[in-house]
């Protein structure tokens, strides 16, 4: 059993990096975000690690020591980045308060927009997120120096918002560089 333990730290260790790297990924480039959210990250991360502890008992061979050793290392330390983001992002992210719901005229799509505000460090505006399923968004429209959101759908899967047209089925979207 014990084992087990160390050769599943590791492996979930290793998906979590990988989670987390294709998230970092998908924010910079404004891709569909996949990854559960991190508070959600940093419980899987600490289970890993007690996994990982526990592991540690297992003493079969040299490598398996060294297993749950690196099991243990990587764990600790995705957890203390995953602490440092959501610190970071509780702190600096400003407020983002719902501003309404739409769904495409065949109910396929669902966007949700909020309106930002950065306060003393940067600007208000809106942010549209095309909601996937589960935790899954993608970020389809963003604008800054505003605070309403005029929309109109053209048709199943193209939207009007503020005068700027937004096709769902394209990767590009509507934000400003």
């Amino acid at each position: 059993m014990v084992k087990k333990m160390n050769r599943i730290a590791l492996l979930l260790v290793l998906i979590l990096y990988f989670i987390s790297s294709y998230s970092l990924y998908a924010n910079m480039n404004n891709q569909w975000l996949i990854a559960p959210p991190a508070y959600m990250m940093l419980v899987f991360s600490i289970f890993v690690l007690v996994l990982a502890i526990l592991g540690i008992q297992d003493r079969s061979n040299n490598f398996a020591k060294l297993r749950s050793w690196i099991s243990v290392i990587l764990s600790s330390v995705l957890i203390f980045l995953l602490l440092a983001l959501t610190s970071f992002t509780a702190m600096f992210s400003g407020s983002k308060v719902l501003l309404t719901t739409t769904h495409s005229p065949d109910q396929h799509y669902t966007l949700k927009f909020y309106k930002t505000d950065a306060g003393a460090m940067g600007t208000f505006g809106i942010v549209g997120e095309l909601q996937g399923p589960l935790w899954f968004r993608k970020v389809v429209y963003s604008e800054r120096k505003t605070d309403e959101v005029h929309l109109e759908w053209s048709n199943n899967h193209t939207v009007v918002i503020n005068e700027h047209q937004v096709n769902l089925l394209l990767e590009k979207s509507w934000i400003p560089q």
